[in-house]
């Protein structure tokens, strides 16, 4: 039944009307020993002179006194006395709910007069989260107490609404349920990979995430679900040695989809394995110097890093901390080597700075005696993002991540400390205005030697805090817009156990895309090639196999989806440079400026959240984008940052663009205008379900008035901002085609013989152009580099 308080009370009395006074005290230990274990209620104990001051206390498990719960039907109340409070002299008063009244109320009158006078009976008073005297009770005894209490109290005792003996759980997700039962992300993947079907059910689909894994299935397939895998590995800064490259490209061929795709935090993934095939897969990686653990999944992802191999300290320092963080927040369960190579770990141990950073609890921040002295068995509420990079090198996107992390140098390019930033992320949900993008906060500085407490901290904090009833609401930049960074900053100085120092001011940011010929500063150089959306097939991922086999190279993976050779002697520039131009790279300097700084997801067809094509739509996008360039009047050397996705996640990382294409719909985006080139800006959103056949009608009026009212050196995405969203919507609903002349059309043969063309068409095809089009962008690039004084 529920119970509220009332107003009626019933008196103690010395006289009883039970019989003896043993009885009587018989029947009231019979109460409180049929008590344990049942609902309790919460007393209110009155100063007999002021009705309204008061205090309350309940037995076992502290609640909210103020909530209602109801009692049980065969105890409906627990006895009380004055003597819980240690204070044997008081009188009071106690009102009692429907099931205890008349003689029963007189019984408990006359145990209280026993228990009072009698020591070995009393209840001693509770100190803190111990009792002071040795009354033993089946459970540890909680008291709560009003901060209202009178200091002098006769004891009145009225019932107050009670929870029942198991309070209710706060409301977790079903994810966090699957964790909590898979024995540190095991069950029931183990069990799951046993079976002869072509997938797992959906509780392992959630815990193989931890292992560096999606299930998917090719959406292009109808009437059937035909299962397959995508791994990806962790690479901090984008690091792949040589071994390791060599076997990621066999295992593609001879596994996969025979394609290899560079992902947009510096990883590889590999789409199209077969359940049957994903041991023979992981355990190859991890014998040959990799790793997918935690590259998907609730924990800490891949961390970023500039890529470029400079041998300056500051770039060093920066990719030996993304490093240690990521060893850090490594999970040290063994789960990943139980299920795929059978226990033996065959990785390198941590440095002794790492091992001293996780192992320290003197903040109270880790699980004693846990295999996952940071994550538990729940691990993160979401998936944490981590970026390291140095003063004005935002090849990073910086400000997408859950921290950011920027090396601070003194005048001499030593490294001293870190600027800290939190609570960036790109994912949101459409038409749902309470999830969105976000940048990251400033938090501020620490010194070199405890970034690794710092970070901990952090994470600690979103862990024992970050949402984990909602998913859409879990990632960090959630909790740190809730609270506020000032709140923020203080819970997470409690367990970092220092305050942080003020952030230090930086330069301006830019991107960089390391891509060309380039010195390392050794003595040796690297080259930056650019890929298409990150996809290397065919007879491009052929010949670098090629060079990279030859040559015995390193490789480092961009956050751009591009790729580094690293430790080139300056004779083999030339060779290299011919055998991958005959492979299908183009040099950089004959990119289209479009490409350069494009991205696009996977989406289709493997996705299972893409609503519309991304990877596979973009080349025709910036075909069209360039189309429109040249019919305003745009040179072809000026560019904007296009990015594109299947679905609001965001993983392009969309929300940073110039212009954006976020899918909404079947062949439909949403439009977001305003990013700039250095990625320091949030877009937002222009338009929404914009069909892919009418994306002219929008860029022709945004990219003409751009050339015409822009000002010096103006971004795109800098003068849309500037304008403003509603002025540009004025000139897009009032466009007229007519207002734009078809500019003379030029016949000129750009084929002197046939051979000539058929080698154009055979490099054309390879980056999905027409010989026509490869052949101009040669000719506009080499004119442009002549005007500009750089042609050699």
């Amino acid at each position: 039944m529920r119970v509220a308080t009332g107003k009626k009370r019933y008196g103690f009395h010395k006289k009883t009307a039970c019989g003896s006074i043993y009885m009587q005290l018989f029947v009231t230990l019979v109460i409180i020993i049929l008590s344990i274990g049942k609902p309790r209620a919460t007393l209110r104990i009155w100063n007999e002179e002021e009705a309204n001051t008061s205090q309350s206390f309940c037995c076992y498990p502290q609640y909210d006194p103020t909530e209602s719960r109801t009692f049980s039907s065969s105890v409906t109340r627990h006895w009380c006395s004055s003597a819980l409070l240690g204070n044997p002299s008081s009188q009071g008063f106690v009102q009692l709910g429907s099931g205890l009244r008349g003689p029963m109320a007189a019984s408990l009158g006359a145990a209280y007069t026993v228990v009072q006078n009698d020591p070995k009976l009393r209840i001693h008073r509770f100190n803190g989260l111990k009792l002071s005297g040795s009354v033993v009770l089946s459970r540890q005894l909680n008291v709560l107490y009003d901060s209202s209490a009178s200091g002098k109290s006769a004891v009145r005792a009225v019932s107050t609404p009670v929870k029942p003996e198991i309070a209710a759980e706060a409301k977790r997700s079903k994810v966090e349920i699957i964790k909590e039962q898979s024995n540190f992300i095991r069950y029931p993947l183990n069990e799951e990979l046993l079976t002869d079907a072509p997938n797992i059910n959906e509780s392992a689909t959630q815990i193989i995430k931890f292992h560096g894994s999606y299930q998917q299935y090719n959406r292009d397939d109808r009437g059937v679900r035909n299962y397959s895998f995508m791994i990806r590995t962790k690479n901090p800064f984008g690091n792949v040695p040589n071994q390791l490259y060599l076997a990621m490209d066999e295992l593609a061929d001879q596994f996969g989809t025979g394609t290899l795709r560079l992902t947009t935090r510096q990883t590889f993934q590999l789409h199209g394995i077969l359940k049957k095939n994903l041991k023979t897969v992981m355990s190859t990686v991890i014998e040959n110097m990799g790793s997918t653990l935690g590259a998907c999944g609730d924990l800490n992802r891949n961390v970023l890093a500039p890529a470029a191999p400079f041998t300056t300290k500051d770039y060093v320092f920066a990719q030996q901390t993304a490093e240690n963080i990521a060893a850090l927040l490594t999970p040290q369960s063994g789960f990943y080597f139980d299920m795929w190579v059978n226990g033996e770990k065959v990785i390198l141990d941590d440095p002794p700075e790492v091992v001293k950073a996780r192992n320290d609890n003197s903040h109270g921040t880790n699980f004693p005696d846990s295999p996952e002295p940071i994550y538990g068995t729940q691990f993160l509420p979401r998936k944490f993002k981590i970026a390291v990079t140095v003063p004005t090198d935002n090849s990073v996107d910086i400000f997408t991540n859950d921290v950011g992390v920027v090396v601070i140098s003194d005048d001499n390019g030593e490294p001293q400390g870190f600027n800290l930033y939190v609570g960036g992320g790109m994912g949101r949900t459409h038409r749902l205005e309470s999830t969105f993008p976000r940048l990251s906060t400033p938090l501020g500085y620490v010194p070199k030697d405890d970034i690794l407490y710092a970070i901990k901290a952090i994470v600690v904090t979103q862990r024992d805090n970050g949402r984990r009833d909602d998913r859409k609401y879990s990632r960090m930049k959630y909790l740190v817009d809730s609270w506020g960074i000032d709140k923020f900053t203080s819970v997470v100085e409690q367990s970092y156990g220092k305050k942080f120092e003020p952030i230090r001011e930086l330069p301006e940011w830019e991107f960089k895309s390391y891509l060309g010929w380039q010195k390392q500063g050794d003595g040796y150089w690297f080259y930056g090639l650019h890929v298409d959306n990150g996809r290397i097939g065919g007879k491009m991922k052929k010949t670098l196999r090629e060079v990279i086999e030859k040559y015995n190279l390193n490789v480092r993976l961009t956050p751009n989806q591009n790729l580094i050779l690293c430790n080139i002697r300056s004779v083999w520039k030339r060779p290299i440079t011919k055998a991958l131009a005959q492979g299908g790279f183009l040099e950089p300097r004959y990119v289209d400026t479009l490409n350069i700084t494009a991205m696009a997801c996977p989406a289709f067809p493997l996705c299972p959240l893409a609503i519309t094509e991304a990877e596979r739509g973009i080349p025709d996008i910036l075909k069209r984008v360039r189309a429109v360039f040249e019919k305003v009047g745009l040179k072809y050397t000026e560019s904007v940052v296009i990015r594109v996705t299947g679905c609001p996640n965001g993983c392009a990382r969309p929300y940073m663009a110039e212009l954006g294409l976020v899918g909404d719909g079947p062949n439909s985006y949403q439009m977001w205008l305003g990013g700039t080139p250095n990625q320091t800006t949030l877009a937002r959103t222009f338009m929404d379900k914009v069909k892919v056949q009418g994306l002219e009608q929008i860029f022709e009026p945004l990219f003409y008035y751009w050339k015409r009212k822009r000002q010096a050196k103006e971004s795109f995405g800098s003068f849309t901002n500037r304008v403003g969203f509603e002025k540009l919507k004025v000139w897009v609903d009032n466009w007229d085609d007519g207002v734009l002349k078809t500019r003379a059309q030029y016949n000129l043969k750009l084929f002197a013989d046939k051979e000539t063309y058929e080698a154009m068409e055979e490099l054309a095809i390879l980056q999905n152009k027409s010989a026509h089009q490869l052949a101009m962008e040669v000719v506009r690039s080499f004119a442009s580099s002549q005007q500009n004084g750089k042609g050699e």
